[in-house]
């Protein structure tokens, strides 16, 4: 299945870096975050990229354009670094299609710009490449196959921090609880789309607002709900959490890698 990736945006300027620096690229480890999205949708046997370009597309480009993996995985370099041995299991290997949608296109526009790029698919997915989560694609696909419906979103808890104030109508305060989040469920970003999605979408329109929508009314809408790992990157707080889950090796998105380490009996629940 053919992945789109929403790369294009200006997207949430994280402070601790210039705005020369797409999101889709800012580091986590030593790889951006795309990267690590990346392989997310590998694992899964989907390599077959559609990125939507927009905001320093250079930047992006350059990246697929002059990518060496030997900076990102060990190596053996002789003959003054003109011969490289790679040690370990090969990198997947990517068709990266880079659509330029415009610096200043929506979603839903973006996703209307590459239309041509997936009209073959039976379904292809999307993302919005600022999360990472380690849902089972495999699964999901399979319900969102069984269902029939055009469209599948990701729902997931919101990352709550903070806390609620109870407040009388004279200002007084009667207390603070903590966020309670037993009934609320969020876009996490992650799609699944059939062709047919083309006909509730029409140019101008963000993907969930309008188009989605449409969806609910038609029916044709199914939510995939999951209470494991997930989190956005829209924050220096968010990045730099993500940051100490790759530095101390726990990078529950790379769930072939992270089940092998774990052990048969982790595997099986024991």
């Amino acid at each position: 299945m053919k992945v789109v990736l929403f790369c294009g945006g200006l997207g949430t300027r994280i402070r601790e870096y210039p705005e020369s620096i797409p999101k889709p690229m800012i580091p986590i480890g030593q790889q951006p975050i795309l990267w690590h999205l990346m392989n997310y949708y590998s694992q899964y046997g989907h390599t077959d990229f559609v990125l939507c370009t927009g905001y320093k597309a250079n930047v992006i480009k350059e990246f697929f354009l002059n990518y060496r993996p030997q900076a990102y995985a060990d190596c053996v370099v002789s003959g003054f670094g003109t011969k490289i041995e790679m040690l370990g299991a090969p990198e997947q290997d990517w068709r990266v299609a880079l659509i330029d949608t415009g610096m200043w296109r929506n979603i839903g526009e973006r996703l209307l710009a590459v239309r041509e790029h997936v009209r073959d698919e039976e379904i292809f997915l999307a993302n919005y490449s600022d999360g990472l989560s380690d849902v089972d694609l495999g699964d999901m696909i399979a319900r969102f196959r069984a269902s029939g419906k055009l469209a599948c979103f990701l729902a997931v808890r919101p990352q709550l921090s903070f806390h609620f104030a109870d407040i009388a109508g004279d200002g007084g305060v009667r207390g603070f609880r903590t966020a309670d989040r037993s009934d609320l469920w969020i876009n996490g970003g992650f799609f699944l789309f059939r062709p047919g999605i083309f006909d509730f979408l029409l140019q101008g329109e963000e993907l969930v607002l309008q188009p989605f929508a449409r969806l609910i009314e038609a029916g044709e809408l199914l939510a995939y709900k999951y209470e494991g790992f997930w989190r956005a990157m829209d924050t220096l707080k968010d990045r730099q959490v993500l940051e100490e889950m790759v530095e101390q090796g726990r990078m529950p998105w790379r769930r072939m890698e992270s089940a092998a380490m774990a052990g048969p009996l982790a595997i099986a629940g024991l």
